[in-house]
């Protein structure tokens, strides 16, 4: 019985140990910036996000396509985004091309190197959902 506690014990511990090293290497891996979205409510959610640059655009990344976030932007692609300690809103749009996919995960992959790698051991990449950030020029 107390080697089995120990083995339990162990198992927790690596599983808290992984899932630091994963939190660490999404916010110290390189440059995040902050998403608002608005839940069903209509209050405001913030997430801590990576950001990239492709043909001319900013981009997000789901690595799953259930991720909360992302079903917020598909009920409403109104958002704000603070980069840099400047917020502007823009409109979230999920493309859901393999193409675009393939881009942005290389895009990530160039910016963030280690890090992204590190994240990518929990995620698919081949399910990931680029989601694009068009300036919203009506606010």
């Amino acid at each position: 019985m107390r080697g089995l506690l120990r083995i339990l014990l162990l198992l927790v511990a690596l599983g808290v140990l992984f899932l630091a090293v994963i939190f660490g290497a999404s916010e110290m891996g390189g440059e995040t910036v902050t998403l608002e979205t608005t839940d069903a409510d209509g209050g405001t959610v913030e997430t801590r996000l990576w950001v990239v640059e492709y043909d001319g655009s900013s981009w997000l990344r789901a690595g799953v396509p259930t991720s909360g976030w992302l079903a917020r932007v598909e009920a409403n692609d109104s958002v704000a985004v603070t980069r840099g300690g400047e917020k502007r809103r823009y409109r979230a749009v999920p493309v859901h091309d393999p193409a675009a996919r393939d881009a942005v995960h290389l895009a990530n992959r160039r910016k963030y190197g280690w890090a992204d790698q590190v994240v990518s051991v929990i995620r698919d990449g081949s399910k990931s959902v680029p989601v694009r950030l068009d300036p919203d020029t009506a606010s």
